[in-house]
């Protein structure tokens, strides 16, 4: 897999690891560009090893790796399937971007989430970062009817002050059906 045009992607991993920012930057924007898209709109087997390792990295302490990760992930598809519990135990995380980028991937899943259904209802009762909570609702709608159990918090959500969460919680409940 190492190429001067596919890196090796768990080398990489190492590297956002390491304790020099600089090295876990390089590292982010290398994957970055490994994980692109290809051409048919598939998410390369690069970006399955780096899915939780990126959405880790929304966390950083430095900037850049946080900006690296953040824009590998804004070109993923859906993780894979073996990736979803993994980040559902995120999508809590204390840190708001880590829990964001876990949301949005598990909404990215679609059905294939239907088990973080629970978790996404947490979170909008229970996160204090409103971009978490509008995301949970958006990814609720993007589980569809697999997400009628979450259909209570969604309508008080729908309720709420917030003109962007009560938007999304509507649109989920619409996508959830009766």
């Amino acid at each position: 897999m190492s190429t001067a045009n596919n890196p090796d992607v768990a080398k990489l991993i190492e590297k956002l690891a390491s304790n020099d920012a600089c090295q876990r930057a390089e590292a982010a924007e290398m994957l970055c560009h490994a994980c692109q898209a290809c051409p048919n709109g598939e998410t390369p087997s690069a970006a399955s090893l780096a899915t939780l390792p990126l959405v880790r990295a929304c966390g950083d302490c430095d900037e850049r790796v946080r900006e690296w990760a953040i824009a590998a992930l804004e070109d993923f598809g859906p993780p894979p399937i073996d990736a979803i519990q993994h980040l559902v135990q995120l999508v809590t995380d204390s840190k708001p971007l880590i829990a964001y980028w876990a949301v949005t991937l598990v909404g990215r899943s679609g059905q294939s989430a239907a088990s973080a259904v629970a978790a996404l209802a947490a979170c909008i009762d229970s996160s204090a970062d409103l971009s978490v909570r509008q995301r949970a609702a958006w990814a609720l709608g993007q589980i569809g009817p697999a997400a009628f159990s979450a259909r209570p918090v969604l309508l008080q959500a729908a309720g709420q002050s917030d003109s962007r969460l009560a938007l999304l919680a509507s649109e989920a409940l619409e996508a959830i059906g009766s």
